[in-house]
């Protein structure tokens, strides 16, 4: 699949250009202009690049810290299920990310304090229980 980096290098250049006036707070989920990325790192999607994200972790009025949400299903230690309104979800945890509140688009619901706190803890797990770092080189620049 080709990416369009050039469309969406066009829309990074308007929203740098946003003044963001509403309001977000930690439990939101939002549309969030992620954008065209690079490798498997996730994209958003459409016109606006927008993917929803969970808002785990406000800042300042500036910048946030999200979750990308997916409705595609994968059990894995990556992904932490959740329902919303009799749908099963995934926040996507490997791709927790700083943005700007300047990429927030829409506000589609504050999540419920329970499935939050269970995201929390997945994302937790993540970050200290992460496996052995292999001993091989990974690519061409050796890191």
């Amino acid at each position: 699949m080709q990416k369009d980096f050039d469309q969406w290098n066009r829309k990074k250049k308007a929203l740098q250009e946003i003044d963001f006036t509403d309001y977000v707070h930690e439990r939101e989920v939002w549309w969030c202009a992620l954008g065209v990325n690079v490798g498997v790192e996730a994209d958003g999607k459409h016109d606006n690049f927008e993917r929803p994200v969970l808002v785990l972790r406000k800042f300042n009025r500036e910048s946030v810290l999200v979750l990308p949400l997916t409705s595609r299903v994968r059990e894995n230690p990556y992904h932490a299920l959740f329902q919303h309104e009799g749908e099963t979800f995934s926040a996507v945890l490997s791709q927790i990310r700083f943005v700007s509140t300047k990429r927030l688009l829409r506000r589609l619901y504050r999540m419920d304090s329970g499935v939050f706190e269970k995201i929390q803890q997945a994302v937790l797990r993540v970050i200290q229980n992460r496996p052995p770092l292999s001993r091989e080189p990974r690519g061409p620049h050796g890191h």
